[in-house]
């Protein structure tokens, strides 16, 4: 159902209120929710969600083959008498901040699924016609899902370079880019990620990438603080306008 009560135009040319409005209209309709860290949010394709506060892990779940074979259709034979030898694969696609948007597209074998990466992670979600009740707020949203597409391109670009050091670092340097905070001499992430998460993002190892994070370390590249958060020197690091 749409609310009762629509913005005026004064009100929805400004996206602070616009957004506020939102929220209330999430909490009027029961459309919001808030997670404990690292809990699994439901989602599924065909609605709009939006991250109130905290953070949301985006990952991809991939059946694979518990055991190869050496051929494919001595493969097939084996998976039908036995499915058991299909476990899932994870890998990290990236993270969903305060006031984005993000959907959920399901595409067999692959599915897509998220999670809190911060406790009080609150999201809110409806359908996509009910943006009609702010189109301002619609706009908004439809920037946001332009601008993670460009995103997507770089990491793309990221994940094509040869050497496992340079994806790792370009990993890196898009995740800070996009979700770095300020801190002494730098930017850092505000939020931790486990190595074996990178790994599966660059496509590489928990053992390689902890090795790789140590030679980033010793050339002054990256840096960490606090609780293993990562960090950016100040002369790698985004500048701000």
């Amino acid at each position: 159902m749409y609310s009762s009560s629509m913005p005026s135009e004064s009100e929805a040319s400004r996206p602070f209120l616009t957004w506020q409005r939102v929220i209330d209209w999430a909490q009027e309709h029961y459309r919001c929710r808030t997670f404990s860290k690292d809990e699994k949010i439901p989602v599924r394709p065909g609605l709009l969600y939006l991250v109130q506060r905290g953070s949301v892990r985006l990952v991809s779940i991939s059946q694979v083959s518990a055991t190869a074979s050496s051929t494919a259709s001595r493969f097939t034979r084996r998976r039908e008498s036995n499915p058991n030898l299909w476990t899932p694969e994870e890998a990290f696609l990236g993270f969903v901040g305060a006031g984005q948007p993000f959907e959920i597209v399901a595409q067999s074998p692959f599915t897509i699924q998220s999670y809190a990466h911060v406790d009080k992670t609150s999201v809110i979600w409806m359908y996509w016609h009910d943006l009609d009740n702010w189109p301002h707020f619609r706009r908004e949203v439809m920037d946001a899902f332009r601008y993670q597409h460009q995103r997507k391109l770089l990491w793309l670009s990221t994940l094509g370079q040869r050497r496992t050091i340079d994806r790792l670092l370009g990993f890196i340097t898009l995740l800070v880019e996009e979700h770095g905070e300020p801190c002494d001499n730098g930017y850092c992430l505000p939020w931790t990620l486990t190595h074996a998460q990178i790994g599966s993002a660059i496509g590489s190892t928990r053992v390689t990438v902890t090795r790789l994070m140590g030679k980033l370390r010793s050339r002054g590249l990256i840096r960490t603080q606090g609780d293993n958060l990562i960090c950016l020197p100040a002369s790698d690091a985004p500048k701000t306008e």
